[in-house]
């Protein structure tokens, strides 16, 4: 067993750790767009406030095994580890900028929720922000492709084709959930409000 292997092998739970990273989001996004009480926003935040270290640190962990085997055991210039590496180093610090300031958001309109109850209209339409399912769904999708690239190690055209289509999908996806799941009119919470209201 020598450095690369070692290498080779961090490098993999890194991915592993990252997917289930974003597994984790996707979960916790489907769990609060169904929430209907403050209670149950709460419980799915600090299940992601947990979680979250996690996947960053395995992003952090993949980038670096993976630039470490790419200078030493392949090359800068192989064409899949050269799409591979700009693809990870354009979406890790991206994804995060765009989830990060949603996600303080969220959290601070759910500090001015009352401890329990319904939800106000306010953070419902915090967790229906289009942009963190677009951002995570379309990151998931992008994992997939790179996990194509590691295996099947196709050419520069190849590679770019896998990577396109990777993004068209998560985009794609993405849209039609969001337009599937559109955030609640006004009128509507209102009116599941007074449904939940006691009569008498």
């Amino acid at each position: 067993m020598n450095i690369t292997n070692i290498v080779l092998f961090v490098h993999v739970i890194g991915a592993i750790g990252y997917c289930l990273g974003i597994g984790m989001w996707l979960f916790v996004l489907v769990g609060l767009r169904r929430a209907q009480r403050v209670e149950q926003v709460r419980a799915l935040i600090h299940l992601n406030d947990l979680s979250g270290p996690f996947g960053a640190g395995s992003a952090v962990v993949l980038l670096g095994a993976g630039l470490y085997l790419a200078l030493t055991a392949w090359s800068l210039l192989t064409s899949w580890i050269l799409v591979a590496l700009i693809s990870l180093f354009l979406m890790v610090p991206t994804s995060a900028a765009l989830i990060a300031p949603r996600r303080r958001a969220l959290v601070d309109q759910m500090a001015r929720e009352a401890p329990e109850g319904t939800i106000s209209l306010a953070l419902v339409q915090r967790i229906h922000d289009p942009v963190l399912l677009i951002v995570v769904q379309t990151v998931a999708a992008l994992l997939l492709g790179l996990v194509f690239l590691m295996t099947t190690k196709p050419n520069l055209v190849g590679s770019l084709i896998v990577m396109v289509v990777a993004l068209l999908l998560g985009l794609a996806s993405s849209l039609l959930v969001s337009r599937m799941r559109r955030t609640p009119e006004p009128g509507m919470v209102d009116q599941r409000v007074r449904d939940k209201e006691p009569i008498g």
